[in-house]
Formats: structure tokens, sequence, C-alpha cells
């Protein structure tokens, strides 16, 4: 009888330590910003080889991203909730090619933690600790099931890699690097995101 009452405590300890949907949503939202570099590799059925660029990203809470592509060339995305928009040396301008509503949302979703937003077009599993967890998401609704046959993103304090395998067989990779959390932003990111 003790070794069950034993056994059963056990369960109900390891039980309440159990890295949750809100211990993510938490640990995601935590930082006022994120910065640092990222790699994405698009893997094309019809290549042999990936596609590659590199560059430096700004994620502020409640604002938006800036995405500066460094290679193959440059270029400067900011998405934010009215969209993504493209600087072209003097001024944003809307690119409507650029992405559309619900893959706007997917994006901003996944980088910041916005679980319950993630939630109304996934289904949604979490495995692992604050220290190293993994999210997949399995889509839930008709638009993402024609898109993408699973989404995997890993991480820690922030989000470490991104992973989206399309129905189609092709396959991006976004690997976050060398960030850093609560930085002084540069004059070009802030103006972005102010606008």
């Amino acid at each position: 009888m003790k070794k069950i009452i034993f056994l059963f405590g056990l369960l109900m300890s390891s039980c309440s330590f159990a890295f949750s949907e809100q211990d993510l949503i938490s640990l995601l939202q935590k930082p006022q910003n994120v910065q640092g570099e990222f790699v994405q590799e698009r893997h094309l059925k019809a290549l042999n080889r990936p596609i590659t660029t590199e560059g430096k990203f700004s994620l502020v809470a409640n604002k938006g991203l800036v995405w500066q592509m460094e290679k193959p060339f440059a270029t400067q995305l900011r998405v934010t909730e009215k969209g993504i928009m493209q600087w072209n040396g003097k001024q944003w301008v809307n690119n409507g090619k650029l992405g559309q509503a619900e893959q706007i949302r997917l994006f901003l979703g996944l980088l910041s933690g916005d679980v319950d937003s993630l939630k109304k077009q996934f289904k949604l599993a979490l495995n692992g600790t604050a220290k190293q967890w993994k999210v997949t998401l399995t889509p839930d609704s008709l638009l993402m099931k024609q898109i993408f046959s699973q989404i995997t993103i890993q991480g820690d304090d922030v989000v470490r890699v991104i992973s989206l395998d399309e129905t189609q067989g092709d396959k991006t990779d976004i690997i976050f690097k060398n960030n850093q959390i609560n930085r002084p932003l540069t004059d070009f990111v802030r103006q972005a995101l102010e606008q």
C-alpha cells in the first residue's frame, strides 16, 4: 500500500511540473523583443540543393517582425497585423505577392507563442521542458490542410527552429541563431515598427 501511495504521489508531482501550453505562452511572450540571425533553407522537390537565404530579424512584442535578408541579395520586410511590406530604400510599400492575411497571422503566431491563434488552424501537440520543447502543428482547417502537412517548432527560451512541411513535398527550415533578448533596437527597426 505504501508503494502505491508513493507511486501515486510521484505521478501527481510529475504531472504538476509538466510543461504546459500556458507555460509555453508565458515563456515566448515574456521578452519585449528578440533579435538575431536566421538561415532559411527551402527544399524544393525539383532541386537537388536547398535555396538558402540568410539575414537578421527583430521580433518586437505587439508590434511585429522586421526580416532583413542579406544573402543572396538584400531585402527588408516588415510583417505586422496589417500585412507584409517591403522597404524600397525610401518607404515601406505593400506587395500583394508577399503573403496573405492567414499566412501573416500564422508566422507571427509561430514566433510569438500565440497558441490560441494557432489552435484555430491546427491541432497542437507540445512536449519537452522549458529548456527544450517541441510543438507539432497538424493542420485542422481546410486552408492549412491544402498548404501544410505539418509544422514543427523547437526552442528553449525563444524559438530556435521552424520546419514547414508542405503538402506538395517541399519543405522550409528556418534556424534562428545568436538570439538576443531585450536588446536596444536599431533606428531602422524601431522606425519600421512605429509606422
